[in-house]
């Protein structure tokens, strides 16, 4: 039976199993064999991590192309504007091209959110905000290049949706399986050479003309 795993990622942590150099990676809390994250999270990012054995699964929650929205918790350096908003509603400008359009909003610090560990490093003399973005599409490090590029620079990266997934509920290293999505169904088709009857031709051929 495949299995579906929601992880919260923990800051300093490899999005991955193996590490050559001895730092932490997902195998220092996923006990289970033969799963693999679907779709990368940066080390310096924390939350929501999807892990399946199921090969054609991680291609419908990787792929960009079926457009799964990721949500995004950013702590940015700065008092975020409307219109640095509103450049990120319409796509920016990075150097491998400009972006799809995303969902962004400025939202109130998460009361739910855990310390992180280490703290942020914070400029006294500098405010910092919150904003919410939904992207449909993966490039390396994409949210931090896009609020740079509007001027507001992040300083963390939570990760709290994928999908229909969210993180609620977990806590940093913690992570539950959970029900596999369904599969689309191809449409059902009439089975060959029994086309459909056609309105109107449902009377046998002996009333034809027959008189009431």
């Amino acid at each position: 039976m495949p299995r579906l795993i929601l992880l919260n990622k923990p800051y300093d942590v490899l999005c991955q199993f193996t590490d050559e150099e001895g730092r932490r990676t997902l195998k220092n809390y996923v006990a289970v064999q033969g799963v693999y994250p679907a779709g990368r999270l940066d080390r310096d990012s924390e939350g929501l991590v999807v892990l399946t054995d199921d090969g054609s699964l991680t291609a419908r929650i990787a792929d960009p192309k079926h457009k799964l929205p990721k949500t995004y918790w950013a702590q940015v350096e700065g008092e975020v504007t409307e219109e640095a908003l509103a450049a990120l509603r319409a796509g920016v400008d990075l150097k491998d091209g400009p972006t799809l359009p995303a969902e962004a909003a400025r939202m109130e610090e998460p009361q739910n959110l855990w310390p992180r560990d280490p703290p942020v490093r914070f400029r006294l003399s500098v405010p910092t905000s919150w904003i919410s973005l939904t992207l449909r599409e993966g490039r390396n490090r994409q949210v931090r290049r896009m609020t740079a590029a509007v001027g507001f620079p992040t300083l963390r990266l939570v990760r709290w949706r994928v999908g229909d997934w969210t993180l609620d509920g977990l806590s940093p290293g913690e992570w539950r399986d959970v029900p596999l999505p369904a599969s689309p169904r191809p449409p059902v088709r009439p089975p060959a050479g029994k086309p459909r009857p056609l309105a109107g031709r449902n009377r046998r051929p002996a009333d034809r003309g027959r008189k009431h």
